[in-house]
């Protein structure tokens, strides 16, 4: 046997059956976890992946498994690498130990002892709120909430979230043992009038005469901008997106990409997070 086939029996090869389409296009603004913020989004499955058949039941579950992976990691902008060239580049960038934003940024630990997206198979597991199936044009459709993936994200596998085997009520959680504390967060007048006006001058989503199709379902998860976004925004943001070791600086300001805007904030001196601008982008 070569030595390229025995580097080839080393990897497993999984199918993507779906992609995850969400609100949140970019890394940043992201939970660090899945179910702390209750935000929307969908599964668009792939054929054949995508029958109806293959979800029958699932409907009698609150909640699902979702393996995943991390497709930002490895991003080449100047070549769209063969697949076993990103492969060996995953290899030589492997990190055996990281720095999670939990422990502030500057503690190490192993990577096998966090949830660090820089993993040797790049592949991430969350388990999310499982809110119905839709079918359209006889696609299969997820809509799910509290998922901390971003647009476009492969999806490679789906499995029910069984409760009497996997919540374990007496499992110890290191160094993470409770959830994170949320910030407060403002919204100026000005960042507010923006984001109102925006909201009215949008076209309506759905005419009456549009057919409802994959396209116009995962477009209103997307890019369509309703007045319940705020809340989503203010709700991301309280997550405190910004690298650990910059979460001191004061009014110093950050950029989240939310479907079709740019929400810029800041810290504020009273140690509030504050909504300052939301501008409008073209994507």
């Amino acid at each position: 046997m070569s030595d390229h086939n025995a580097s080839l029996d080393d990897h497993h090869r999984a199918p993507i059956i779906g992609y995850h389409r969400a609100p949140l296009s970019q890394k940043f603004g992201a939970p660090r976890q899945p179910n702390l913020v209750a935000l929307t989004s969908v599964i668009e499955m792939l054929a054949p992946y995508d029958t109806p058949a293959a979800f029958i039941g699932l409907e009698a579950f609150s909640h699902i498994w979702i393996s995943w992976q991390f497709h930002h990691n490895y991003v080449d902008k100047t070549n769209q690498a063969s697949k076993d060239k990103q492969v060996n580049k995953a290899d030589s960038s492997f990190r055996p130990q990281v720095r999670p934003p939990r422990l502030g940024g500057n503690q190490k630990i192993g990577v096998f002892a966090s949830r660090s997206m820089y993993r040797p198979s790049a592949l991430g597991l969350s388990v999310v709120k499982f809110e119905r199936i839709e079918i359209v044009q006889g696609r299969v459709l997820l809509i799910i909430s509290g998922a901390d993936m971003i647009d476009g994200t492969p999806i490679i596998d789906i499995k029910p979230y069984v409760a009497y085997s996997d919540a374990l009520v007496h499992a110890k959680s290191g160094f993470a043992p409770s959830a994170p504390m949320s910030l407060d967060v403002t919204v100026t007048e000005f960042a507010y009038h923006q984001f109102t006006q925006m909201v009215v001058n949008q076209q309506p989503y759905k005419e009456p005469s549009e057919p409802y199709t994959v396209a116009v379902v995962i477009d209103k998860v997307r890019t369509q901008l309703i007045r319940s976004d705020l809340d989503a925004i203010k709700a991301l943001i309280a997550q405190d997106p910004r690298p650990a070791y910059r979460r001191e600086e004061v009014n110093k300001q950050f950029v989240m990409r939310y479907k079709c805007v740019d929400v810029s904030f800041q810290l504020i001196e009273s140690g509030q997070l504050q909504i300052t601008d939301v501008v409008a982008v073209v994507l």
